[in-house]
């Protein structure tokens, strides 16, 4: 966890997943100084380091000279989303899972995620598989390692993105527009659905743009982590230019 904001909330609220500090070397200032109070009041080890580091830790995220290592803990907040929500790497590309049942699939899309470098993973609180340990597993670390969220209602949740100038682009078999037509340069949620059923029809709606992916032989449709993987990594391959 990054920035002065984000850093600041979690020593605050919940010190005792905070495992270590790091700080830029050069910057010391009033934020930063209450920062290092707080840390020092917790008993959190405060690791100097040079800029470099911190942005290679933060894959160039807008960290503000601070950095927290917590202990993995509960699934994200909403609150937590918008809090963070400043200091994500940009171009923001964000996952969001409409009702993936069955906890392989799920976290093989995670797997997905981490490697495609996606900021946010947005998961329905009532409709998702739970992040058991079958899940973990097969997301091979990745469960850990990314800012997964669980919101009470997706598409308000996804109204807000829109709001804050984020694109929606759902995947549905049906689409007209090939999974290529989509602009995802820009700051982009992609939205899959659960197996079988897709996207909800509300989710749908919601959505800025459909993409389809061709089926060229006799089945219908792939399964959800596989249509998950490919359209994250048409992301990578359309920014990597």
């Amino acid at each position: 966890m990054f920035g002065i904001h984000a850093v600041e909330a979690v020593l605050r609220s919940d010190a005792q997943r905070v495992r270590r500090v790091f700080v830029q070397t050069d910057r010391r200032d009033a934020r930063m100084n209450a920062i290092l109070e707080l840390a020092a009041a917790a008993n959190v080890p405060v690791e100097n380091c040079e800029r470099p580091r911190l942005d290679r830790m933060t894959h160039n995220g807008r960290h503000q000279g601070v950095m927290v290592e917590t202990a993995p803990g509960e699934l994200g907040s909403e609150k937590e989303l918008e809090l963070r929500w400043p200091t994500l790497p940009q171009p923001l590309l964000l996952l969001a899972l409409d009702g993936v049942m069955d906890p392989r699939n799920l976290g093989a899309c995670l797997r997905s995620a981490d490697a495609a470098g996606v900021s946010v993973v947005l998961l329905p609180k009532s409709r998702t598989a739970p992040l058991s340990e079958v899940a973990r597993k097969s997301a091979s670390g990745a469960a850990e390692s990314l800012f997964i969220v669980l919101v009470s209602n997706l598409v308000r949740r996804l109204e807000w993105l829109k709001r804050q100038g984020v694109w929606v682009v759902g995947a549905a078999g049906d689409a007209a527009d090939s999974w290529q037509a989509a602009d995802l340069k820009q700051p982009t949620v992609l939205v899959l659905g659960g197996e079988g059923k897709g996207l909800r029809d509300l989710t749908r709606r919601t959505c800025d743009q459909l993409v389809s992916l061709p089926m060229k032989g006799a089945v219908s449709s792939l399964n959800v982590s596989v249509a998950t993987g490919i359209l994250l990594f048409e992301a990578v391959r359309q920014r990597s230019g």
